[in-house]
């Protein structure tokens, strides 16, 4: 059992209901510009949001700020080859800089990525670099009421018929997000890892795994793979991680670091050909666009995330909050994930039609009616693709208690009750990059 004690604390407001709906308003009903002031519990993204431990407060004093070649760095290298095997470590302002040094060195025009299922920034760098993301779902991925174990897995099938398609020329890379977050995050067995690996071997593709959350991946594996009932969560990782030839990494997320992350590998090649991207847009490779005071932060976050005591902790209290919004009458998926809870939207606002965004209609009326901020997951976030109408409820780690937890199952349970009166929406301002445009479009309510 695992347990911890404030050290600082702060002070938060639920604003008024008018304050909400003229908040609302005046953010274009796209949440992503509201105010974090003007929330009460944000449960926007896990990513950075989390609260830090004591040893890594004292990590950041201890910073190195050396320009080259830092005991930071020294620090994250040996981090990163004890919890992840890994050698080779490009240090990142955070995941999407990582997406952006490995997927622009691997990718080019015409190319095709395949992955379990991509995520918002990772389809979006794929289609920067004038390649095509093609996502490789099993078929209980997007199944609410499946409780297949591992519904995150990549569907070899699908990867294959794909290649038979096109030809494995142009498929250079593979990729497996675990957990998968755009599939309501569910996890990925390392059955099938090992099996991705070797169909990536198979094309000639280099094989990456995005682990982001791959700590909490190695929670379910132990749960649900017979094979891994008895090994820790370190053991577990090291042994998922060590099918690919590289990852990225968001150290925002089970790194538990407010900054940072990173692209790693074994293949010196690979790792040398990154190298000047890295430069380019990150910055010097021994501190990639971090501050060495978030690199040193970072080291000590990988090592925290495999402690058993923390994994548990963190996915037994993501299991709580799920079976309270269940308990409210809000359908949720599930099984539920290691970082979020999902909430059906489709299946919540039966009378929103899906092409007036019923994801983004609940994610409105949960701010209304509590200052809670989620975020859609379905065909506004991912246009032109077949997707669920998922909303997402993401849990910052070490941050949040059951008393807000309460709160958003409330709150959630008052837009259930009044969804007859809700109504859908039509975007008014687009995005140039329409793969991102949920970041930072503006929408009008469609009037009932």
């Amino acid at each position: 059992m695992v347990a911890y004690r404030s050290k600082v604390v702060e002070r938060i407001e639920l604003p008024s209901r008018e304050r909400r709906e003229r908040t609302l308003s005046e953010a274009g009903y796209n949440v992503f510009n509201i105010p974090a002031e003007e929330v009460y519990v944000d449960l926007l993204t896990d990513s950075g949001t989390g609260a830090m431990s004591d040893a890594q407060w004292a990590a950041l004093i201890r910073g190195d700020e050396a320009y080259a070649g830092s005991r930071s760095f020294e620090e994250l290298r040996s981090a990163v080859a004890d919890v992840m095997g890994f050698e080779y470590v490009l240090p990142t302002h955070q995941g999407r800089g990582a997406e952006n040094v490995l997927y622009g060195t691997v990718l080019s025009e015409g190319d095709v990525a395949l992955n379990n299922t991509h995520f918002d920034t990772t389809r979006a760098h794929v289609a920067n670099q004038g390649a095509e993301p093609v996502d490789c779902p099993t078929d209980a991925a997007h199944d609410r009421d499946s409780e297949a174990p591992f519904k995150g897995n990549f569907s070899i099938d699908r990867a294959r018929e794909f290649v038979d398609e096109v030809g494995r020329d142009r498929v250079p890379l593979v990729i497996l997000t675990i957990t998968n977050n755009s599939a309501a995050g569910q996890p990925v067995s390392v059955e099938n890892t090992r099996r991705v690996s070797e169909f990536a071997e198979e094309i000639d593709a280099t094989f990456v795994v995005d682990a982001c959350r791959f700590a909490e991946n190695a929670y379910f594996v132990r749960e649900r793979e017979s094979e891994f009932a008895d090994a820790s969560i370190a053991e577990i990782a090291r042994e998922q991680l060590s099918y690919a030839d590289a990852v990225v990494m968001s150290g925002k997320k089970d790194g538990l670091a407010n900054a940072g992350g990173f692209v790693a590998t074994d293949d010196r090649d690979l790792f040398e050909r990154c190298k000047p991207r890295t430069i380019l847009y990150e910055g010097f490779p021994t501190y990639g666009g971090m501050a060495g005071r978030d690199v040193a932060a970072l080291a000590v976050g990988l090592r925290e995330a495999v402690e058993d005591a923390y994994v548990a902790d963190r996915v037994d209290g993501i299991r709580e909050f799920g079976q309270l919004l269940a308990d409210a009458g809000v359908p949720i998926v599930t099984p539920t994930s290691g970082h979020a809870v999902y909430v059906d939207a489709g299946a919540a606002l039966p009378d929103v039609p899906a092409d007036d965004f019923p994801g983004q209609a609940f994610v409105c009326e949960l701010y209304r009616e509590g200052g809670v901020r989620g975020v859609e997951l379905g065909s506004f976030a991912f246009p032109e693709t077949d997707r669920p109408e998922l909303v997402r409820l993401a849990v910052p780690r070490r941050m949040y208690h059951g008393d807000h937890f309460e709160h958003v199952a409330e709150a959630a349970a008052a837009v259930i009750e009044k969804r007859s009166d809700v109504s859908g929406f039509r975007v008014a301002t687009n995005p140039e990059i329409p793969e991102l445009r949920h970041f930072t479009a503006e929408l009008e309510p469609i009037s009932s």
